[in-house]
């Protein structure tokens, strides 16, 4: 059976599917391609239910929940650190303010309207958004991914660290992304695909400079710098890449109950949400 796994062409998703990329791991008859895209275009593929399994922000499962359920591994959580919107000066009150985000369903959006309700955002894609926030296109930009730890190469300002921020009012992590399987895949696949990811993450932490040498190639303006690339990637891959913890799958429910009640989220948050409450 052949199972497609849509993922980012990112440093910390590249290091956690190093050993199924390269065949490390005993598949269990499943043949596995990887399909590389953006996190926006993934979260759209999801909404139609492309891909038998794929990275989506949080904020776009309840969107998907029909059709798919969240891996137990595979997570991308901040553990007191996150998206981060700069600028080019000190801004006070993001009210009001023009700001660029790397799409409406991405998990740093959700955030960011919890964070502050009142702002007017404009949709670039993320690797666009701190040269936009340079040029003066906008008053303020939300950076992911590898921008997270490079926005100062560019002079610019940090204004607020939505995970840090997240963390001292609530006490939890920040989950920011999952892996999710389509639940018409059915028990059997579903819990070998669950053990898949599990197996993979374990294995790239254990093999962690073969799975950093393999990362590096995807780590964009990181790419010259292996140092920063490592502490990336260990800031998206670790403990809570393997399993969520109670705590982390609190923090799930509480982002998504949150974005539900203060009208962000447009839909109902289903009871179940891990594949490993399907059955």
């Amino acid at each position: 059976m052949k199972i497609r796994i849509a993922h980012s062409p990112d440093s910390d998703d590249a290091f956690m599917f190093y050993p199924l990329v390269k065949g490390l791991i005993d598949t269990e008859g499943l043949e596995v391609e990887h399909i590389l895209a953006d996190i926006e275009t993934l979260n759209k593929e999801a909404l139609k239910g492309t891909y038998e399994v794929s990275a989506i922000s949080f904020h776009a499962y309840p969107y998907v929940s029909d059709k798919y359920a969240v891996l137990p591994s595979g997570g991308s959580v901040g553990e007191g650190y996150g998206p981060i919107v700069v600028a080019k000066e000190e801004i006070d009150n993001l009210r009001g303010k023009r700001i660029a985000v790397p799409g409406e369903l991405t998990t740093a959006f959700l955030t960011l309207k919890l964070y502050e309700p009142n702002f007017e955002h404009i949709v670039i894609p993320f690797d666009e958004i701190i040269n936009a926030v340079v040029e003066g296109k906008v008053d303020a930009g939300l950076v992911i991914h590898e921008g997270q730890l490079s926005y100062k190469d560019y002079g610019l300002e940090k204004i607020v660290d939505l995970g840090e921020w997240w963390k001292e009012k609530y006490g939890l992590p920040l989950p920011l992304g999952c892996n999710v399987v389509r639940k018409d895949l059915g028990k059997e696949v579903i819990k070998k695909i669950e053990k898949l990811m599990r197996e993979s993450v374990e294995y790239a932490l254990k093999e962690n400079q073969k799975a950093l040498e393999y990362a590096i190639n995807y780590a964009r303006d990181l790419k010259e710098d292996t140092q920063r690339t490592k502490k990336f990637v260990s800031m998206y891959v670790n403990e809570r890449t393997i399993d969520y913890g109670e705590d982390g799958r609190e923090a799930v429910r509480l982002l998504l109950r949150l974005g539900k009640e203060k009208g962000i989220i447009k839909v109902e948050i289903p009871e179940k949400i891990f594949s490993d409450e399907l059955f």
